[in-house]
Formats: C-alpha cells, structure tokens, sequence
C-alpha cells in the first residue's frame, strides 16, 4: 500500500480522501477545483472534460480530453492531467478561451470548462494541419451543430466537440471559435510538453473505505490476482463501470485496472489476421487502423462521443455481455475471434459462441480478454447501420453490421451481426442462408429482408418497440443494396 499522487496543473498533488470509487471529478472538486462541474455523471454531456498526458504514437505526449466524472482518481496514480483552471487565468487567457470569450460562446458557463478542455485536446493535436486563422465563412454555415463532419479551415475536427453539450449557448458561436483556432505558440508549456514522453504506468494497491483499487505491473501479475480474487471487476476505460459507481451506487470490493498493461495495447496486422489489443482506447484503434477495415471505419465515428471513444475500449464493450454495444454486430459480421487469457494459457473463442445469455459469456472469473483477431481477407461489400434516436452520442435500437462477398452477380459468402434484437448480440444466420448462392439482387433482397425481420426477439422499451425494430432490420437490407448499387454506378461512371 502506498499513497496516491497525481500531477494537477503542473503540481504534484496526494490524493488525500479518494477511495477505490472516488471519481476524478468528485476528487478535482474536493480539491478546490470546480471548474470541472457534474452535469449527467454518466459521461454524456462533457462539462467534466479535462486533459490526461497519454502516450503518442512517436513516443511523445498526447493531451487526451475525458470525462473525469468516469475516470477512478486512483487511475491516475503517476499520471498528469490538466483541468481549465490549468490551461489559463482570468489575467492570461488560454487561446481557447480566448477564441470562446471573442465568440460570446459562453452564457451561463457551467459546460464553458468541459467545452474548453476538449477543445483544447483538439488544438494540441499533433496532425492537426491549419491553413492559418481564419472565420468560419458561409461553405460552413449548414450543419451548424457541433456534429458537423467537416473539418474547419484551420484543420479543426468538430468530432472533438461531439461529447459536449451546451442547453442555452448555442453551438454556432463555439463552432466559430473552434474554427478560428491558430498553432500554438512557441512558448506554450503544453504543446512542449507533447515533445517528452508520457508518465509510465505506476503499479497501484491502494485500498480505503472498503474497497480496494489495483493497477498490477503486467499481465501475468494481473492473471494470478484474477485467478486467487474470482469476484475482482475488470476495469479499462471505465466508461461503463463509471455509470454504475456513479449512478446505481456500485461499490466493487476489488477492482484491477488493466488499461495500460503493454500486453493488451498490441495492434499487428499480419498476412491472415489483425490482432487488435482488447485495452487500445477506440480512438488509438481508429487512428492506427487509418481504415483499413472499412466496417470498423464506418462504426467507430458512431460510437458514442470521442470523449469515450478516449478512454473506452472493444475489450470493455465485449467485456460487459451487453447486447446493446455497438462493436458487436460489427465484429460479428467480421468473423472475429477472442483470445482470453489466464494463468493457466490461452484459448481462442469464435465470438459467434461468446455470448451465452444477456449479459452472459463463455469467459470464466479467472480469464480477461486479451485481443481480437479479425481474419483476413475481408469481404469486399460491408456496412455497419446504426439506428438511434440521434445520430450521434446515442445507444443504438438496433445495430447491424454486414460483411458479403458477390462474384459474378452470386452472393458466394454473407456475415450480418445484429444488437439489439435479443438477450444477446447475434449471427443472422437464416438471413444468411437466404443470400448465399442468390444473384445480388432486389428480388433476393426482398425476400431475404423477410427473414431478416424474423431475426431474434426483439422487444418493446423506451427506445423502441419491437414492431419498429423488425421494420428496420428488414429496411437495413434493402438499404445496404441501394447502397451498392448506387456505387457500382458511380465506378462504371
């Protein structure tokens, strides 16, 4: 046992008073800094938002912004972080808040920290590729929601902004300061600060009020304390356990972080499979992938907000058993397997027969999930639908995800991964078979859409009604084939 210290602002300070459960944010306010403030605590509206130093792909440093009202403090244990109080002062703003204050981006103020914390994640981005200041100008002024997709004329990726939410602003005047953004200066301590490398991990058994936090040294450490402690909670981004500690009371006698184990941040791409670690955040996999799987390429953006996709991972998302995650029906569709892991070895488990009721899997207390293994080569037509009640930020109704092969005009293989129609995620497999050796086209479809709505037990909730979710299986068929029709003619054109 030792004590906890975390680098604030530049000061190193204890983490008198955090226990295992305590969150970044409630620790950061107990601390006299409540810039961050607590709007949902289940990290949907980002008025928490604060900077995390992570490691670069260069062996430099990356400002990471998070949500600090799901991430354990004790997870920060030898890390560094920057909150809003630490990016300026009222007599020395930071060009962030500046370019918001210039904007009138700000009314009352409570989501302006969380807004300035992610926004200064994106101005530090180290690719980010500005063709100097500039105003937002009327080929910008569509889409004025901070959802737009497009980049801002100095490089700014409105993405970033995607997990931040504003009730009485309005997003056109934060879009605009975002859009007129320049580089940082040469002497802004943070962006030197990305030329250093990151803090190493810190092996971590702290334990108060009940309950015990561990970050073990490596791998084989933490198999041998999930083997002799079978209730421990496994712990990445927290993205998921943050919810139920914050709103449902959770309380965990024993959680073991395993986000920064090296062994689970491997990502190799070989000649018949990329092996994805099961702890890369989403966003590491949507950089270094660059979309080279196409179906992966189209859910990631998808997936909740860039604030999670921060800190969340596949192996968490897999992890949970929910039927409702948005990896799923993708890797499904991908014929992905699991490699899980104990002291005892490994084994490799189709994730076709992973789940095994809701919230239920094949994996035993002892085992974690250490990788995902996509096989190649990859079918040549894949999508993945998402249907929600927004486009963005939102837990799907349904979620499919499509991987087929068409030779010759013939359906000679087809992969459809569906979420939210069952106790489980699952293979569509009867639609499957209604493809297989058909000729691709709308005739074939339509029946095949037929079955496609028989597919699972969907049911009613606040989400939706089971009526709806059969619609749209059916409907998600007929649109992938509009889809590839529509592309086929723009190659022939």
């Amino acid at each position: 046992m030792h004590d906890l210290v975390v680098t604030v602002n530049g000061r190193s300070r204890p983490m008198q008073g955090a226990t295992a459960h305590t969150t970044a944010l409630d620790w950061l306010r107990d601390s006299g800094l409540t810039g961050s403030k607590e709007g949902c605590a289940e990290g949907e509206c980002g008025a928490c938002a604060m900077l995390v130093a992570t490691p670069g792909e260069q062996g430099g440093t990356e400002w990471t912004a998070v949500n600090a009202c799901l991430v354990p403090v004790a997870a920060l244990n030898g890390q560094e972080v920057v909150t809003a109080e630490g990016l300026g002062s009222p007599d020395a703003l930071h060009p962030v808040q500046e370019k918001l204050a210039e904007a009138g981006g700000s009314q009352c103020g409570y989501c302006t920290p969380g807004f300035a914390c992610s926004m200064a994640g994106e101005y530090y981005r180290a690719d980010r590729v500005p063709s100097g200041e500039h105003a937002a100008t009327d080929e910008h002024d569509e889409g004025c929601s901070v959802h737009d997709p497009e980049h801002g004329p100095n490089g700014f990726d409105l993405h970033a902004l995607s997990g931040n939410l504003c009730r009485c602003t309005g997003y056109r005047p934060i879009r605009d300061a975002a859009y007129t953004l320049g580089t940082p200066a040469d002497d802004d301590e943070l962006a030197a600060r990305r030329s250093r490398p990151a803090p190493t991990p810190v092996p971590t058994d702290f334990e108060a009020d009940g309950g015990r936090f561990v970050r073990p040294a490596n791998l084989d450490d933490t198999l041998r304390l999930i083997r002799d402690e079978p209730s421990a909670v496994l712990v990445a981004g927290s993205t998921d356990l943050g919810v139920e500690v914050n709103i449902r009371g959770r309380r965990a006698p024993l959680v073991v972080a395993i986000e920064q184990l090296d062994e689970l941040r491997t990502l190799a791409i070989g000649d018949d499979v990329i092996e994805i670690g099961a702890a890369l955040s989403l966003s590491e996999i949507e950089r270094r992938l660059a979309g080279r799987i196409p179906l992966l390429a189209q859910l990631l953006p998808q997936f909740a907000s860039r604030l999670i996709r921060n800190r969340g991972t596949i192996g968490g998302n897999l992890g949970t058993g929910s039927p409702i995650g948005d990896t799923p029906p993708a890797l499904l569709a991908l014929g992905a397997r699991l490699v899980l892991a104990s002291s005892d070895g490994e084994r490799e488990v189709e994730l076709a027969d992973y789940f095994t009721g809701y919230r239920q899997t094949v994996r035993r207390p002892d085992e974690l999930i250490r990788a995902i293994r996509i096989p190649l080569p990859l079918a040549r037509i894949t999508a993945f639908h998402k249907i929600a009640k927004r486009r963005f930020d939102d837990i799907s109704s349904v979620a499919l995800g499509f991987a087929l092969d068409v030779e010759d005009g013939i359906v000679t293989s087809a992969r459809i991964g569906l979420g939210g129609v069952a106790a489980t995620p699952l293979r569509a497999t009867a639609t499957e078979a209604a493809l297989t050796g058909k000729p691709w086209n709308v005739a074939t479809v339509r029946a095949a859409s037929s079955v496609l709505r028989g597919e699972g037990t969907p049911m009613s909730d606040h989400r939706a009604s089971s009526e709806y979710r059969s619609l749209m299986l059916g409907n998600a068929l007929l649109k992938l084939y509009s889809q590839t029709v529509i592309e086929s003619k723009e190659v022939s054109a």
